[in-house]
């Protein structure tokens, strides 16, 4: 059975932590040492990914611990670059765990592909007779991606829309497709494409964009938590968590800073899966903002036994087939140690840690401030660029933190004492 809580987790080696999850999925030597990057990345694979590679960019990748999502225990890969956020959603969880972790649910895996209709004399009229061809546009959409509509995916339905901008009214249709496990991007993208010349000549009028939208609001993953009062540090903080929400949820000028804090560790699950980082924030942005006014992606709430309960809404257009997820041999090991088996897993997965990410952020705010915590951690960075070597930053970042000093000059300071021997008197 995998248990997702370990203590002292961040105490072990790197070598530790590898082992311990590599030994529950029975990664072989040859994963291994591809984690560790002993295996180079081929830099083939690089070239065939993007164009004029020149190299390779690595980023760290860490593992949340102590996540429980409807009753499963897992362990969450992130890459990023940034200090604190894999100990913030690991320290969160940890919260949530004790109530019973998350809870989580999908609206299913539909996409909309837009195709946009100008030059139409009649652009009502041409709705209507789009809607009477319906089954007919469906049907020529499917029969360019057979293997999805094998799997139970494929084009579902349309939407059609009218727009008047302030130079003209256009017509807009939507293809709903079903993608499945994959993101679906290039799914959606190449029926929009081939089913354009039908939709010219029902509506005598003139294609001009063919696109998927990434505000996937057809694919909303919701996750749930309590956090238990005692943990947080009493009921002050918690209505202190309670007023920050609502300070977000009513400035957006709060909020942008309040969501950034999710998307840092949705993002950061999001690259390590190798899925699309860039539609995966455009969606959440988008819906953040659909409403007329930007607010949080999270909601909270004092409940009846005086805990905090939390929640997130957010479309997840992320798939588990296709794209990097395949071609990029990190994200596959990536998707195995989450474990899981579907995108709808995965979405849901990525859910739980932007809403674990979240209270962290807002739990530090109400109490010590954002800074101490975060600033601990990035101490390491600045003793790094400071010329400290492998075995001098622990000294320097115990003594900054000790002095509650953890800006750069004075970390060079202490970096140049420890290399004459003068830390601590000595």
């Amino acid at each position: 059975m995998l248990i997702s809580r370990v203590p002292g987790f961040f105490k072990l080696s790197v070598e530790e932590r590898l082992s311990l999850i590599t030994n529950k999925w029975n990664f072989n030597e040859e994963e291994k040492k591809l984690l560790l990057g002993l295996t180079p990345f081929p830099i083939k694979i690089a070239d065939s990914m993007i164009e004029n590679t020149v190299g390779l960019m690595p980023i760290p990748l860490g593992i949340a611990t102590n996540f429980k999502i409807n009753g499963e225990d897992r362990f969450i890969p992130m890459a990023t670059e940034e200090p604190s956020v894999v100990a913030a959603a690991s320290n969160a969880a940890k919260m949530a765990y004790e109530k019973g972790g998350f809870f989580t649910s999908l609206s299913g895996s539909i996409m909309r592909g837009q195709i946009q209709v100008l030059d139409i004399a009649d652009p009502y009229s041409a709705m209507a007779r789009i809607y009477e061809k319906k089954a007919e546009i469906l049907k020529r959409c499917n029969a360019k991606d057979p293997t999805l509509v094998s799997l139970g995916g494929g084009a579902i339905d349309i939407e059609v829309n009218v727009i008047k901008t302030s130079n003209q009214s256009m017509l807009i249709l939507h293809l709903l497709v079903d993608t499945r496990d994959a993101m679906g991007a290039n799914a959606v993208n190449t029926m929009a494409e081939a089913v354009a010349p039908f939709i010219e000549t029902i509506t005598s009028g003139r294609v001009a964009l063919r696109i998927i939208s990434n505000l996937a609001d057809r694919r909303i993953a919701r996750a749930r938590a309590v956090f238990s009062a005692k943990q947080l540090g009493g009921i002050e903080v918690v209505k202190n968590i309670v007023n920050a929400f609502e300070f977000a949820e009513f400035d957006p000028y709060r909020a942008v800073t309040h969501n950034k804090g999710i998307m840092n560790g949705i993002s950061a699950v999001v690259l390590a899966t190798g899925n699309d980082t860039r539609a995966v924030e455009a969606g959440a942005h988008a819906y953040a903002s659909i409403s007329g006014q930007y607010r949080s992606l999270t909601k909270w709430e004092i409940n009846e036994d005086g805990d905090l309960a939390g929640s997130i809404e957010i479309p997840m257009a992320v798939g588990i087939v296709g794209g990097a997820t395949k071609s990029h041999p990190v994200a596959r090991l990536a998707l195995k140690i989450l474990g899981i088996h579907t995108a709808e897993e995965l979405a849901e997965s990525i859910a739980t840690v932007g809403l674990a990410q979240n209270l962290a952020a807002m739990r530090a705010l109400a109490t010590e401030g954002i800074q101490k915590g975060h600033m601990a951690l990035h101490a390491r960075n600045l003793a790094m660029m400071a010329g400290a070597n492998e075995n001098e930053i622990d000294q320097i970042v115990q003594q900054a933190v000790k002095e509650q000093d953890v800006r750069y000059d004075r970390i060079l300071e202490l970096t140049k004492q420890l290399q004459k021997g003068v830390v601590n008197g000595k």
